[in-house]
């Protein structure tokens, strides 16, 4: 393939190497004459400073490493105009996924002390395996996930890596629709207040899935560039703050030990208000530091994938304006930092709310003490918001993985662009339709995928790409990448004994995924 010669390229080149793909010592104005001459001097180099030709290169191409002739190939299809807010908005959208709702149950399990402590080192690590990738993509000019893994282990490589972020990213997008199809049935009946449904076809969330993959999904799934869905990513983020600012507004309004609905008609001894002094002395409202129990074990694998959004970092990273490693590892950071403090505050105050009696599903608890309550059902609304407009977030990397096992020497072609989405979203519409028990599988997934695309793969891309010459195998940066992988090992081991230690005890309580 053409990623043979640039790969040669690159190791006997070692000091355009450290420069061009970092993009330092470009002015917009040099650019464009640098890009004339690029394919001959420097062909695994080209793609990252064209800026201004070939709009109508293909996303296949896009991610190929400098490919010798590709005419000032750029590692995307269109000239890099995302801002640096608007990626941050990607990011921390990709990476807020609907586990948000499970960590106040995380907390319960583990103690606020325990809790922070584990949050704080899986936030550590994911921003490492964000270094990892960004510290490869830029020694070998590449910026596509599946073309690292080409670049380190040939063919075998790029297929690992395609096949773990498309069945990572179909799982992903297969919950997030699950939420749909069993949460906007139920916000729906909430609000016009249905007691009992009559069959209604607008109460049918296989009908209402449909409705939203068609007319919200599909036209955003269909944006050549995902610089564009800053907006509606900054709409979705916007939405899990009212979330948050909701849990927290809930924590000082509602009573310890709380009532259940279905006994609010008896007012009974418990219902002791926040403002009764008498209340904090009650043994079931005073929080626990550190918690150790048989559910413990499950939420580290919840937590470790809590910040899975690496699939998508270095497609953010092709389309960032004037990118530079240092400036994507500052989105990065930004983006993990804003969701480690809006995923510790969630957790704390749901957890502060209901303490022990947290459910799984956060939003399900409030629904014990009101089923009609109208701000929960608005949060509702939003979280369902917050998880549609994630989708096509994480379909990009699922299609461009697509392209480059499939269609790798193919130049951009709307057709094809259109055809793989809609199979996808068709694909996945039958999976939530007709396979409801689907969730277990793709808890195997998560627990096989995720820990290679967060751990595993970054660490030894890694050790196989970094030159000898610049970091020998026992310099401290690769073996703190190799005890990386080990790590990733560990909790792939971990979270499938927890799933089967489910399954054959009958009970559902580990989960991973985001």
């Amino acid at each position: 393939m053409s990623e043979d010669k640039p790969a040669e390229t690159v190791e006997n080149s070692s000091a355009e190497v450290n420069t061009i793909p970092n993009g330092k010592g470009h002015e917009p104005g040099e650019e464009i004459a640098t890009s004339a001459k690029t394919p001959s001097q420097f062909p695994i180099f080209s793609p990252h400073r064209t800026e201004n030709t070939e709009a109508s290169l293909p996303e296949s191409q896009e991610f190929l490493s400098g490919a010798e002739d590709k005419k000032t190939t750029r590692f995307t299809d269109f000239e890099g105009k995302t801002s640096f807010g608007m990626s941050v908005f990607n990011l921390g959208n990709a990476i807020m996924g609907s586990g948000i709702l499970g960590l106040a149950y995380a907390m319960a399990n583990t103690g606020v002390v325990l809790f922070l402590l584990l949050l704080t080192v899986v936030a550590v690590l994911s921003s490492y395996s964000i270094h990892l990738l960004l510290k490869s993509s830029g020694i070998v000019g590449i910026r596509a996930y599946e073309q690292l893994g080409y670049r380190a282990f040939g063919t075998p490589g790029k297929m690992a890596a395609g096949i773990a972020i498309t069945l990572q990213n179909i799982g992903a997008m297969s919950s997030y629709l699950y939420i749909v199809k069993y949460e906007f049935p139920l916000v729906i009946q909430a609000f016009l207040k249905v007691d009992v449904p009559a069959g209604e076809w607008y109460l049918n969330g296989n009908y209402l899935v449909i409705i939203v993959s068609v007319t919200v999904i599909l036209p955003l799934a269909l944006m050549k560039q995902l610089g564009y869905l800053g907006y509606t990513s900054g709409f979705s983020l916007s939405c899990m703050v009212f979330f948050l600012v909701s849990v927290i507004y809930k924590k000082f309004n509602l009573p310890c030990p709380f009532v259940d609905f279905a006994h609010n008609s008896t007012v009974s001894v418990l219902n002791v208000t926040v403002n009764d002094p008498g209340g904090e002395d009650n043994p079931a409202c005073i929080p626990k530091m550190a918690n150790l129990n048989t559910q413990t074990a499950y939420t580290i694998p919840i937590l470790a994938f809590a910040f899975v959004c690496h699939p998508e970092v270095l497609p953010i990273y092709t389309e960032l304006r004037n990118p530079t490693k240092k400036k994507m590892q500052h989105v990065s950071n930004i983006s993990i930092a804003v969701m480690y403090v809006m995923y510790f505050l969630a957790a704390l105050f749901g957890y502060l709310t209901f303490y022990n009696e947290v459910e799984a599903e956060l939003l399900h608890t409030y629904s014990r003490i009101d089923p009609y309550d109208t701000l929960i059902l608005c949060v509702r609304v939003a979280v369902l918001t917050a998880v549609t407009l994630t989708v096509p977030i994480v379909l990009f990397p699922v299609r461009r993985a697509i392209q480059q096992m499939i269609f790798p020497n193919k130049t951009f072609y709307w057709p094809r662009h259109i055809a793989i989405a809609i199979t996808l979203l068709t694909f996945i519409n039958l999976l939530v339709i007709f396979a409801p028990n689907i969730l277990g599988i793709f808890g195997v997934i998560g627990a096989t995928s995720a820990p290679c695309l967060i751990f595993i793969f970054p660490a030894v891309f890694y050790i196989r790409i970094v030159p000898k010459e610049e970091e020998p195998l026992r310099s401290v940066p690769k073996i703190l990448a190799a005890c990386f992988a080990g790590i990733g090992f560990l909790f792939m081991i971990m979270s499938l004994s927890f799933i089967i230690i489910d399954w054959t005890s009958g009970s559902s309580k580990a989960s991973s995924g985001h």
